[in-house]
């Protein structure tokens, strides 16, 4: 009986493995923390995580996808001033706002809470001085270019 329960855990202990990125990490790319234009913010988006690995929404920034939400990950995005909506949709859609100025830097960080069929992936602001350290482990996946 004990068997099946231990071959379980570790099958389920190694598929969440496969959900994790795999690039350089934040620490080792160094990105520049303001974006390459004056005229332009930056975002950071990522996901310090391992909990509910498999769970990888999409990431929409104002209806356009610009990546997905992987475990112990992080991309970024340079974008104009203006408003800006960042939804995920798992069993239920997720949606943060905020406003981006020239040249700032904003932080999204995205958490798992539990559903009822799935979990839920969403996103809130956070503090650089904050971010700046939850996000150099992670690791860079890129995002989806326009």
């Amino acid at each position: 009986m004990k068997r099946p329960v231990i071959f379980v855990l570790l099958l389920l202990a190694g598929v969440s493995l496969f959900g994790c990125a795999s690039g350089p990490k934040f620490t080792e790319l160094q990105p520049k923390m303001v974006a390459e234009s004056p005229e332009v913010g930056r975002i950071f988006f990522y996901r310090t995580s391992v909990l509910g690995a498999a769970l990888q929404p999409d990431v929409l920034l104002n209806d356009q996808k610009v990546g997905n939400a992987v475990s112990q990950s992080f991309f970024f995005v340079d974008r104009p001033p203006g408003g800006y909506i960042v939804a995920t949709s798992t069993e239920v859609e997720r949606k943060l706002s905020f406003t981006l100025e020239k040249a700032q830097t904003r932080f999204v960080r995205f958490s798992v809470s539990v559903g009822f069929f799935a979990g839920h992936v969403y996103g809130e602001l956070v503090e650089s001085s904050v971010a700046s350290e939850e996000i150099k482990d992670c690791k860079y996946i890129g995002g989806k270019k326009d």
